[in-house]
């Protein structure tokens, strides 16, 4: 088959691959696997971070940087390649969706069901700690940055709901754009974190090594900030796919389940804040 079609739109694309690569057996894919690895070394180099700090370091700065950094991308290639390859790939290839909606739905739902296992192991570490006597010191942490990062993620959520109603209702160009302005909001956020990182890391001397409060901030915060990475990764997808006329009044059925995930993200987001920046300094 031709890697060239046309679409909704008199948009034309190229195929950046027509076969799953790396090859599976089977039915399977390699690309879980590639996520899996990618996932498991971001904690490795943020272990070997922890371990190049203070005067006695045990490895460089610059190993587990390197690590860090290589494992967000080999995450991050490995939900684009697995993704593109299940849904995107599929879709232009056959030009039908042969995917459940409910089945997708329901999976999206499992799937959310362990991500609040895994924040939930978080905010029980936090609290058991946060009890006991080496709590200590705690910096001030809630200020205006957290506030006004607050509210670029609750605009993003409140942008992607009309961006659903809008393709829900047929109007193609409203969606297109409350997707786009959704997606901007969610990279303004990422750099917002980053620079709220740089500003405590650098000028303020507070790191992940400052105390059991330190080790959960930076534990749970890093773990949301790689979600909201991840969900940009899936909106950018989206919107990529509504680009070339991939979604109608009747097939939104990704859409759906990116803004599932989307809108927890943004839940959790509020709990970290409640809970890790204004709550931390109260008793």
């Amino acid at each position: 088959m031709s890697t060239t079609d046309e679409h909704e739109g008199g948009h034309e694309h190229h195929l950046p691959a027509t076969e799953d690569w790396p090859h599976g057996f089977g039915e399977a894919s390699w690309w879980p696997f590639i996520t899996a690895i990618g996932g498991s070394g971001i904690y490795v180099g943020a272990a070997l971070i922890v371990l190049s700090l203070g005067e006695e370091a045990l490895v460089s700065t610059t190993i587990g940087a390197g690590v860090t950094v290589g494992s967000i991308g080999l995450f991050l290639a490995g939900i684009y390649g697995w993704l593109y390859h299940a849904f995107v790939s599929d879709f232009w290839e056959r030009g039908t969706n042969h995917h459940s909606g409910k089945t997708l739905k329901f999976a999206m739902l499992l799937f959310l069901g362990s991500e609040v296992a895994t924040f939930g192991a978080g905010f029980v570490y936090y609290f058991i700690i946060r009890g006991t006597d080496v709590w200590g010191e705690v910096p001030e942490v809630f200020g205006s940055l957290v506030i006004v990062n607050t509210l670029i993620l609750i605009a993003s959520s409140v942008t992607l709901h009309f961006s659903h109603v809008a393709l829900r209702n047929g109007d193609r160009s409203r969606f297109m754009s409350l997707l786009g302005a959704t997606l901007l909001l969610g990279i303004v956020f990422i750099g917002g974190q980053i620079y709220e990182y740089y500003e405590f890391i650098i000028h303020d001397g507070f790191t992940i090594t400052e105390g059991v409060y330190g080790s959960a901030f930076y534990g749970l915060t890093g773990l949301h900030g790689l979600h909201v990475t991840m969900g940009a990764v899936l909106l950018g997808i989206v919107f990529a796919r509504g680009y070339y006329g991939q979604y109608s009044a009747e097939r939104h059925t990704s859409v759906s389940t990116a803004s599932m995930y989307w809108h927890f993200v943004d839940v959790v987001w509020v709990f970290l804040v409640v809970v890790l920046y204004m709550g931390a300094n109260l008793f």
